[in-house]
């Protein structure tokens, strides 16, 4: 089956769920707050009582909004909130409120950035690159339309785990009941699981840039249902889909699309016909299986809530918020590099959240070399990140200190090893770079005099080096430069070291 890509095509969809960041419920004043004990953060209109009725969360209306103007659609001056009737043990009401036929918002998209690695195959880039390289490999950009996003409330948790439930019985948390989502819903226009984790990471992006959504996936404020299907390459007509539910990490994304694609190209080539489904996904076995016969819209019995009155928005409100939008990502990424001089690379990493970019540009302006901070951050400050699986905000590390620490460094002040020595304590304490260096005598080496007997000792200790040097062969000249950095412990200033080597091997 490795083959199978060569004669086949993977056309994928997805649905994005979003929790969205407020501080109450869609409907109900109880607060939104995670990690809270089960059944903590209930409301009679949440547990539907007899009597109750919903109120909108007027705020969870201007979050869509501002998704819907950053991802280039129109946002809707007139929609309807329906009712989605299906009966399951966490949904207290036996129906969803969310909006069907006129979403709040429709039509849009958002671009993606790719590999590519010449003819039309595409991958998410991985790696840094230029522009192109021999192998032909190069950035592409991709746009991914977007059908529509609606307002719907969450519905709670099912809790199947006996050392919570006590027995083989499952218990029901409501504390998710009532929060409120956006449903966002791409056209199929993705064509591997990598753009489709490309896709997601993009539009996570934006969601934690205009402050609609943490949409953390470990709290499952992020959730992903992927629809799949294949057809023979060249085809034009679509096949028969599924729908993979829940995924929440994007590891399971790419594996889930992955093994439901070879599922559907294996069903095929025995002579079997691919049957509209739910699909659950092993993350063990890295094997889709089906859950139950896919429904149809026809099937939730949707019609418009006569509690709640069609959603009207006064064009005026639309243009305020689109007047208070931060500046987004791609257009961030394209001002970083005009303005700063950074690689596509660069600027793409550092643009990636909103946290990083603004870490980056008060470190460039304050140190006045921009080239220097991009390296710094996204080497070292990424580094530490992965290591202490912990967010920018965790770090004692400032702008401030890092430009501080980069100014040192371009005043010859301070080596590169010795900074790469501050620099974790940075991190964990932070602290005055300057101040530190001179405590701990980590000033570099820039009188000749010292230098030069430096030089001295490394030359007479390694006299067939030096002379393969004045053979002509520079490469050894490397290592020469790390024995005189290691004779002075770091400390000797570079440039001149390499001033005083080439002066005393070739006078």
């Amino acid at each position: 089956m490795s083959d199978w890509k060569d004669r086949y095509e993977t056309v994928i969809g997805l649905e994005v769920h979003t929790h969205l960041k407020t501080r109450s419920k869609l409907f109900s004043p109880a607060p939104v707050q995670y990690g809270m004990e089960p059944n903590h953060s209930v409301h009679p209109i949440d547990l539907a009582l007899p009597g109750v009725l919903p109120v909108l969360n007027e705020h969870v209306v201007d979050l869509a909004i501002r998704l819907g103007l950053s991802i280039h659609a129109t946002v809707n001056p007139y929609s309807v909130f329906a009712r989605k009737n299906y009966f399951y043990p966490d949904l207290p009401k036996g129906y969803q409120i969310s909006q069907f036929e006129e979403p709040i918002v429709s039509g849009g998209w958002l671009e993606i950035e790719l590999e590519s690695r010449g003819g039309d195959s595409c991958g998410t880039r991985r790696k840094k690159k230029g522009a192109a390289g021999a192998d032909g490999a190069g950035v592409a950009r991709k746009r991914i339309g977007i059908t529509r996003a609606h307002i719907e409330e969450d519905a709670g948790k099912s809790i199947h785990d006996i050392a919570i439930a006590g027995s083989d019985a499952s218990c029901i948390d409501l504390n998710r009941a009532g929060v409120p989502l956006l449903e966002i819903v791409s056209e199929p226009d993705l064509r591997s699981a990598e753009e489709a984790t490309a896709y997601l990471r993009a539009l996570r992006s934006i969601l934690r840039y205009i402050g609609v959504s943490d949409a953390d996936m470990e709290k499952g404020q992020f959730r992903c249902d992927a629809n799949v299907s294949i057809r023979e390459k060249g085809a034009a007509e679509l096949g028969t889909r599924t729908e993979i539910k829940n995924l929440n990490s994007f590891t399971h994304v790419e594996g889930a699309i992955e093994a439901e694609a070879i599922r559907q190209v294996e069903l095929i080539e025995e002579g079997g016909e691919v049957v509209q489904a739910t699909m659950g996904y092993d993350t063990e076995r890295r094997r889709t299986s089906v859950q139950r016969l896919k429904e149809n819209s026809d099937d939730y019995r949707y019609f418009p809530d006569p509690d709640l009155i069609p959603l009207r928005i006064d064009p005026a409100r639309i243009e305020v918020i689109r007047a208070e939008l931060p500046e987004l990502p791609e257009e961030k990424r394209v001002r970083f590099e005009s303005e700063y001089g950074l690689s596509a690379y660069d600027a793409g990493v550092l643009t990636a959240s909103r946290k990083l970019a603004d870490f980056f540009e008060e470190a460039a302006k304050d140190c006045g070399v921009p080239k220097a901070a991009a390296n710094w951050m996204t080497r070292d400050v990424l580094r530490e990140l992965k290591e202490r699986e912990c967010e920018l905000e965790d770090l004692a590390l400032t702008p401030t200190m890092l430009a501080a620490l980069i100014a040192l460094m371009e005043e010859g002040r301070l080596t590169a090893r010795s900074a790469a020595e501050l620099f974790p304590d940075l991190v964990a304490d932070g602290g005055d770079p300057e101040a530190m260096m001179i405590e701990r005598g980590l000033e570099a080496v820039s009188d000749a005099g010292a230098i030069e007997g430096f030089v001295d000792e490394v030359i007479g200790s390694n006299p067939e080096v030096v002379q393969q040097v004045r053979d002509g062969d520079d490469k050894p000249l490397n290592f020469l430069m790390g024995q005189v950095m290691k004779t002075s412990q770091g400390k000797a200033e570079p440039g001149h070291v390499r001033k005083a080597l080439a002066k005393k091997i070739r006078g």
